[in-house]
């Protein structure tokens, strides 16, 4: 999309509403207390067919001069790591980085939570090498990229005090508060947790400690939307404030379930991978969209923009409820995607019914001493009748003496996954024409092997987010090769 002169402004401007009055209003200066441990991945331009260069909305940040001479003031990573274009060496990287100015670390995180949990594990496997580097003042010999070489040597001297200390953190019996372990000075994890990306707080939650978890902003590539004015609230209960001058904003009503409008008679096609621009013309020309100060509140709502870069009424894809007002601006909360992920027959389950199904599922498991590590899903159609599989992976509980699955309770949490969605799916349960709800569980690691596949693919690790349904065949190959239980609903919902 392009990047015009307008469009950087009212990014500064956006960031500038969160730094100054939001975070220093919670947490103090936190550019003035110390530097910011965020792990950032930018990704090589592309050339489009007519010369163009093209490149994510990160990379351009990252290229953006005044980020660059603010870089080693601000944050722990140096440009050479975050321009690494090896994923694993750029992380390890980082993350030595990190360690070697653990004291002066105030925030710790990323864009989203994925990647924050992903960089935890990341330090689990590689806590051993990443001391002895420390110790030795000496890297791996498996870095081989020049600019991450460089810029360590800079900093990195032999230190056995250093190195011992955080041996003997990470060595500890239990990670729980490992990150304010590890960075005694962090105010703060910094990443979205909402949609989607609710499945990891618990875990993130884990590691953190006493840390909040902050979801500041609301944006996307297309545009910024909303800022977290209470940034202290649980991933549960984050409002996003709108700010009115980042774009022209349009809200296009919606059912809870996010499949129609209010009056009921219209149908709207749900979202492809690929977003869409439209004038919001429907069957019968008389559901329009509503702009900012008119929304309702309790109402749900599709998000439209037009911005100054070229998009008229865009469908970004997100499905929001309006839940209040800072002074005269409408809040809002994301709901979900706007689209249907899972459908054998007529049902339609959107990424909302799913979340909340296995919201309620997973409930059953952490008694037993697991929690959900990652989920994913897809519509199996490759016998009659087809029927939804929802892969999980598992992490038992630290101090937690039970590892094994409960067969009756894991089929239990696939009736109450069943019990959960919608009519329409029971309805065609009930016919038999939608066979049992499976869950695959699937072996440690199976979800950082999922993310490493898309980010191969060409996606930045830093904006990755775990699929809610599966639709690529290698990926589904992926998750499939690594199942080692399977469970099915014992009976028809209610």
């Amino acid at each position: 999309m392009p990047v015009t002169a307008d469009v950087a402004e009212k990014r500064e401007i956006f960031c500038s509403l969160l730094s100054d009055p939001v975070i220093k209003k919670f947490f103090g200066d936190i550019d003035q207390a110390g530097k910011r441990l965020e792990f950032m991945f930018a990704k090589p331009e592309i050339e489009t067919p007519c010369g163009l260069k093209a490149r994510s909305v990160s990379t351009s940040i990252y290229m953006d001069n005044s980020f660059r001479n603010t870089l080693s003031k601000i944050y722990t990573s140096p440009i050479e790591a975050i321009f690494c274009l090896d994923t694993n060496q750029s992380l390890y990287c980082q993350l030595l980085f990190g360690l070697l100015q653990r004291d002066e670390v105030v925030t710790f995180g990323s864009i989203f939570v994925s990647t924050v949990v992903r960089a935890i594990k990341f330090l689990e496997d590689h806590r051993k090498e990443l001391c002895c580097n420390i110790k030795t003042g000496q890297l791996s010999n498996w870095i081989t990229d020049s600019g991450c070489r460089i810029a360590l040597s800079l900093i990195m001297k032999p230190n056995p005090e250093l190195a011992d200390l955080i041996e003997n953190i990470c060595c500890s019996k239990s990670w729980e508060g490992i990150v304010k372990k590890l960075w005694p000075n962090a105010k703060f994890i910094k990443c979205v947790t909402t949609g989607v990306m609710s499945q990891y707080t618990e875990q993130l939650d884990f590691y953190g400690g006493e840390l909040p978890l902050v979801a500041c902003l609301y944006s996307s590539s297309e545009a910024n939307f909303g800022v977290n004015l209470q940034p202290l609230s649980k991933p549960s209960d984050v409002f996003y404030t709108f700010v009115p001058n980042m774009a022209y904003f349009e809200f296009l009503p919606v059912k809870k379930d996010g499949h129609q409008t209010m009056s009921g008679e219209v149908q709207f096609n749900s979202l492809s991978d690929h977003h869409e621009s439209t004038e919001m013309k429907t069957e019968n020309q008389n559901i329009d969209p509503v702009d900012l100060v008119n929304v309702k509140l309790g109402q749900h709502y599709e998000l439209l923009i037009t911005t100054s870069a070229g998009f008229y009424r865009y469908k970004v894809g997100d499905i929001l409820m309006a839940t209040g007002f800072h002074n005269n601006t409408p809040k809002f909360q994301f709901v979900a995607r706007q689209n249907v992920i899972l459908s054998i027959d007529a049902d339609k389950t959107s990424e909302a019914d799913l979340l909340k199904a296995v919201k309620e599922a997973k409930s059953l498991i952490y008694p037993l001493g697991f929690i959900l590590a990652g989920f994913t899903s897809y519509g199996d159609t490759s016998s009659a009748p087809g029927h939804y599989v929802i892969f999980w992976e598992l992490k038992v509980i630290e101090g937690s003496n039970n590892k094994e699955l409960d067969p009756k309770i894991m089929m239990e949490c696939c009736y109450k996954m069943e019990e959960s969605l919608n009519y329409i799916y029971k309805v065609y349960r009930k016919q038999n024409a939608i066979a049992a709800l499976e869950i695959r569980v699937v072996k440690p690691g199976t979800f950082d092997a999922l993310m490493d596949y898309h980010v191969s693919k060409g996606a930045s690790m830093s904006q990755y987010k775990t699929p809610s349904c599966i639709k690529s065949k290698e990926a589904l190959k992926i998750l499939d090769s690594r199942v080692i239980e399977k469970f099915f609903s014992p009976k028809t919902p209610a």
